[in-house]
């Protein structure tokens, strides 16, 4: 039985544990772990926040160079990683691809990358396992949600949870740092509560509108050197940011409009090269995004 149809049943597991979530107080909730294991609390949380409309290899490798590649990471058996769907607008249909589809193709990508981690010769030291969880947050907003997180009690005691890795890509970054998205004073101060405690994880976006690598790595040197401190930025928090290498040169350029693209003419050779084989499975028996 293929991954895809043994987790069939979570199409409507998952619609009925988004309204019950939309109805209630909570404003973060776990609704899947992959494996379903009890572990302790983690030291690090790894958290992969996204529409995944739908989840792609561009995630995928996000994900496996963070849990495999990180060298600031605590020495642990057990890595965790939050894949988080934000319902803000849950009182409108998502489109094109509902949210329990989506959260649905989350739970077969958490196979796929585990069965890709397990595949790995070069692990890190002391790893064991990985625990992927699907989540939904409620709060549209960056800060928001690492606030949400740590209060939530659901790594530990309300806040005092674990270290939050956040996995991004750069453009992200830059709109984490523009200060109009801090009104009313316009100040990056706000930030200072997240980089007490957390880290980010930045993709590098070679080659798109936002530079070359030289002009990105430059960013963050700006940052360190105080250029950002006028705007309420501290020099410390670049060292809680890491950017780290997306595709490598060749690789093909992968986005969920390609995704949805290739999903609409049902071309199963391109969705392989841009999903996983789960997700592709999914797609193509689903049809999903042929009105997109």
């Amino acid at each position: 039985m293929s991954t895809s149809e043994r987790l069939r049943y979570l199409v409507p597991t998952f619609r009925t544990a988004l309204e019950s979530f939309a109805s209630s107080n909570s404003s973060f909730q776990v609704l899947r772990s992959t494996p379903s294991i009890a572990s302790t609390p983690p030291k690090t949380l790894y958290v992969l926040d996204s529409s995944f409309n739908p989840p792609t290899r561009a995630h995928l490798r996000i994900c496996l160079t963070a849990i495999l590649e990180d060298e600031k990471a605590k020495v642990e058996p057990v890595r965790r990683l939050l894949l988080l769907l934000a319902t803000q607008n849950a009182d409108k249909a998502p489109k094109p691809a509902s949210f329990e589809q989506r959260l649905t193709m989350m739970s077969i990508f958490a196979e796929d990358l585990l069965h890709r981690v397990s595949e790995t010769k070069n692990q890190p030291k002391g790893f064991e396992t990985l625990v992927v969880e699907v989540g939904v947050i409620k709060s549209p907003l960056y800060l928001d949600k690492t606030s949400v997180i740590d209060q939530s009690g659901q790594y530990g005691e309300a806040n005092a949870g674990p270290e939050q890795v956040h996995l991004t890509g750069f453009d992200s970054l830059l709109r984490l740092f523009d200060t109009k998205y801090y009104p009313p004073n316009h100040s990056l101060q706000p930030l200072q509560k997240m980089f007490s405690k957390h880290r980010i994880r930045a993709t590098r976006r070679v080659g798109d509108k936002w530079g070359g690598r030289e002009e990105q790595d430059a960013y963050l040197q700006a940052l360190a050197n105080g250029d950002r401190e006028s705007e309420g930025a501290k020099k410390d928090w670049a060292s809680k940011i890491d950017l780290v290498d997306g595709r490598l040169e060749g690789e093909e350029v992968i986005s969920s409009t390609k995704v949805r693209d290739a999903a609409k003419k049902q071309d199963g050779d391109a969705l392989g090269i841009l999903v996983t084989h789960g997700v592709k499975d999914w797609i193509l028996e689903q049809k999903l995004y042929l009105d997109d």
